[in-house]
């Protein structure tokens, strides 16, 4: 039986993309992060994002924003299991791209979604990336 919830790890690409970073070295994990983000953020938004990307980016996206000072730390259930490296700052940017994109027109993850659970999900993304863009404290 797969996954699917609203969390970014709720769902089966989400987890295997944890899966993969686990099995990554861990000098690659940021890399392996900066890629699926790229990926969704440099797709263009007359183009349609398929829900592969765009549930990776989000979960990608989740642990930008869980080392950001108000973020949360991500579900030990389908997150990553092993340690994410301390992250470079310059990933915070890109993820608020790749959520921009995952939200906009043409996104199979946004288009999944509906009534409530649409609501929830959004709120969660927008929470998401008011966290990457507050400024950190001095």
């Amino acid at each position: 039986m797969g996954a699917w919830d609203i969390g970014p790890f709720d769902n089966d690409t989400a987890a295997d993309f944890s899966g993969h970073l686990d099995d990554a070295e861990p000098e690659q994990r940021e890399e392996l992060i900066r890629r699926t983000l790229t990926e969704a953020a440099n797709t263009s938004v007359s183009d349609y994002l398929d829900s592969y990307e765009g549930n990776r980016a989000v979960a990608a996206a989740a642990l930008v924003a869980a080392q950001c000072p108000e973020g949360e730390t991500v579900d030990p259930s389908y997150g990553p299991k092993k340690p994410v490296p301390v992250l470079s700052p310059d990933l915070r940017p890109l993820a608020v791209a790749a959520l921009d994109r995952i939200t906009a027109p043409d996104s199979e993850s946004a288009d999944l979604w509906e009534g409530e659970d649409a609501v929830e999900w959004r709120k969660q993304v927008a929470g998401m990336r008011a966290i990457l863009v507050a400024e950190p404290a001095q």
